[in-house]
């Protein structure tokens, strides 16, 4: 008999941090390695948030906080989401974690009975899927092509509903794919939830702040009123912030939904580290022009890398509208031989190849739910951006 829990055999580690961290064994190594995994920005946390953290631990707040977060933290998540999104909430339904990831998890395991189902578009965020199962649930994934953007179209969702259908997540602008929904797109999701008044919808909207090319971005209970009874908004400090570390993920949603992940935190992490909680208040009631600023850097980057990647042979590379990933189709690769005279079968062979031949590090596509693609991430220098794209170019060119 097995000491471990039989729940772990559910899941997988994050293929996401096992490509960072073995980008980091190879270059501690010697190897030469570009790598294109990490999903947080290359920009330091801006000063201000910095200096507020500084402040709160010279003040003394570095104790217990409440469950739900700080007061303070909460007001201004009100105020972000009244100002931002047109949503009306109190602090009493708003809660606090460590990190986008654990208020997900929060709301899985508050919820989620044996057997009930989730519907997760694909390509998804790797730790969705994994958190429904680790909470005995049943992802229900729906293939979004990349002829469609990789959006979720209202009749495939539709037929994806089941009576034991009891949420919906929805990434938006998307990792892995960086697709982002219109309001015309938003209201179609939308209206179909209207008439499913059992199924809950979890917008993930961590990349609100990151989107291009003048794209306005929407929320679904911003859009559809009705559903405020139903929604759980999740969103974060880590993207737009460059805060990654700081650990503050937030979410805003009924007030027994609430209380019921407030009382599963409790009896985990308690709350996020007081001085995040300090500096996340920095980040949302303080400047916000820098954001701007590094969208433009992302957008350039995007374009570069968007280009690079379709000279490529055997790559196509859509242009995402938000978030800093691009996600390329690897088709034309797959069946071809490396140098080495190994056959190219899936987006995992890919990326081994690209890892061992140029030192490239991506995510297969199969991590996400939908291959033949690999992930890139381009929140790194630009200069480390063009070598990897020439390398990646070097490497198809070798195919046979």
């Amino acid at each position: 008999m097995s000491f471990l829990a039989s729940r772990l055999d559910r899941i997988q580690p994050s293929p996401t941090i096992a490509v960072t961290a073995k980008a980091r064994e190879l270059k501690a190594a010697g190897r030469d390695v570009i790598g294109l995994g990490a999903g947080e920005p290359d920009f330091d946390t801006p000063a201000h948030i910095v200096e507020a953290a500084y402040q709160a631990m010279k003040d003394g707040k570095t104790r217990y906080t409440d469950v739900a977060g700080v007061l303070e933290l909460r007001e201004a998540i009100c105020d972000k989401f009244k100002r931002e999104n047109g949503l009306d909430y109190k602090p009493g339904q708003v809660t606090v974690g460590c990190g986008g990831k654990q208020v997900i998890f929060n709301a899985m395991m508050a919820t989620l009975e044996p057997g009930d189902e989730v519907i997760v578009p694909a390509p998804y965020w790797v730790s969705y899927t994994d958190i429904v199962l680790l909470c005995e649930g049943t992802p229900v994934t729906i293939p979004c092509s990349a002829e469609n953007g990789f959006k979720l179209q209202p009749a495939d969702l539709e037929a994806a509903i089941t009576p034991r259908t009891k949420w919906l997540m929805l990434n938006s602008p998307s990792n892995p794919t960086g697709a982002a929904y219109t309001r015309d797109e938003m209201k179609a999701i939308t209206d179909v939830l209207v008439r499913h008044p059992h199924v809950w919808v979890m917008p993930d909207d961590m990349y609100e702040h990151i989107v291009y090319d003048g794209f306005q971005f929407c929320t679904p209970a911003q859009v559809e009123p009705s559903l405020m009874e139903r929604t759980l908004t999740t969103n974060g400090v880590s993207k737009a912030y460059c805060m990654t570390g700081w650990r503050v993920g937030y979410a805003a949603g009924p007030e027994s939904l609430i209380k019921a992940m407030n009382k599963v935190q409790s009896q985990s992490t308690t709350h996020t580290s007081s001085v995040s909680q300090y500096a996340a208040i920095a980040a949302l009631n303080g400047p916000q022009d820098f954001i701007a600023k590094h969208n433009k850097v992302f957008q350039e980057r995007r374009d570069l890398v968007v280009s690079m990647l379709n000279q490529a042979t055997g790559i196509s590379c859509p242009t995402p509208e938000g978030a800093f990933y691009v996600y390329p189709s690897c088709a034309g690769m797959i069946g071809r031989k490396t140098p080495q005279g190994q056959v190219l079968e899936n987006d995992t062979d890919v990326v081994g190849y690209l890892l061992e031949s140029e030192g490239v590090a991506v995510v297969q596509g199969a991590a996400f739910g939908q291959s033949p693609h690999f992930r890139i991430s381009y929140a790194t220098s630009t200069a480390a951006l063009e070598a990897a794209c020439e390398r990646i170019q070097r490497a198809c060119g070798a195919l046979v």
